[in-house]
């Protein structure tokens, strides 16, 4: 691995053109409310796998379309009280798995809400949630181009509007203290984060790692790895679509929803990644507003902070709500 990006001096004052389209609040307005025609339809049904110290549910909530979403929902067992919540979106390739993949957040004190991703769960890690009717059931990358010629038929249009619906599901738990949701993720689930904190006002925090899904123009003219090459294949085939699909990305870029961000912030980033350029995830962190913070780790590739990190989130998440 090298240093392959801008220099970090250049990358903390990054901050390329937004080629934002003229209706993208109304876009995404006018999404939300469709899928909030549907009733939401949280479900928390008791589940037992054996995991004696947090109580565990299968979760079942209505997302795009008032298609249903799952997910897994864990609260510390003899919670007295309601509690901060982090929501966790997954990477590209992955699906929910089990609940016992995810006991970090709910052994540190947070009731805890992991998404499935629809579509995905056939790269790394088993999913549960068809994107049906729109597409298939859960099966292998990729998904970067499904529907890619329209932003009205994107892929991303479905998952972004999900993921916004899964913080309105564990809102509505009494376990969960509403007003305290963090938001969080990796790669993916980074730019999950992202889009989230841009579109919930009252999202209180977001810690989106190495995230994915930012500065499109810029990360599919830079690195050569997936999933961004799944854009480049589709381009160097259909040659007369390049500024559409450009058009159709530019709904769905991290650095838009940014901008918008009213969330406390916490970002990580990596100098030799190249699956998520370091310039991509700062386009994104230099246009935000709110008070922010972003952790560098220069020698490391898409892996990020890996576990060095995760202790990073969990003291900072602790350092504010105790």
């Amino acid at each position: 691995m090298v240093f392959f990006d801008l220099s970090l001096d250049e990358l903390r004052v990054y901050r390329p053109p937004r080629e934002e389209p003229e209706d993208f609040d109304a876009f995404w307005q006018k999404t939300l409310q469709e899928a909030r025609q549907h009733p939401l339809a949280a479900h928390f049904a008791p589940v037992d796998f054996g995991l004696r110290l947090v109580d565990t549910y299968d979760v079942t909530f209505a997302g795009y379309g008032g298609q249903p979403v799952k997910g897994w929902f864990m609260v510390p067992r003899g919670a007295t009280k309601p509690l901060p919540c982090v929501v966790e979106y997954i990477g590209y390739g992955g699906g929910r798995g089990f609940p016992h993949d995810w006991l970090l957040w709910p052994n540190a004190g947070f009731a805890y809400l992991v998404m499935d991703t629809r579509g995905q769960g056939g790269a790394w890690q088993p999913g549960d949630t068809p994107d049906l009717p729109d597409g298939s059931s859960p099966h292998a990358p990729g998904f970067m181009t499904l529907g890619i010629l329209d932003p009205h038929t994107y892929y991303y249009r479905r998952v972004y509007t999900d993921a916004v619906r899964a913080i309105e599901a564990v809102r509505s738990h009494p376990a969960v203290e509403a007003t305290r949701i963090a938001a969080t993720g990796t790669s993916q689930g980074g730019g999950l984060t992202i889009a989230v904190s841009g579109l919930v006002p009252d999202l209180a925090v977001a810690m989106p790692n190495v995230p994915f899904l930012c500065h499109f123009r810029r990360a599919i003219g830079l690195t050569e790895e997936h999933p961004y090459q799944e854009i480049v294949r589709f381009l160097s085939v259909h040659r007369d679509k390049t500024e559409t699909v450009f058009r159709t990305l530019s709904y769905f870029d991290g650095m838009h929803f940014a901008a918008r961000s009213q969330a406390r912030a916490l970002y990580s980033t990596a100098l030799m990644d190249k699956i998520c350029p370091p310039s991509t995830v700062f386009a994104a962190y230099n246009y935000i507003n709110a008070p922010k913070d972003i952790r560098i780790y220069p020698y490391n590739n898409h892996e990020g902070g890996g576990s060095h990190h995760t202790l990073e989130q969990v003291r900072f998440l602790q350092a504010l709500w105790g």
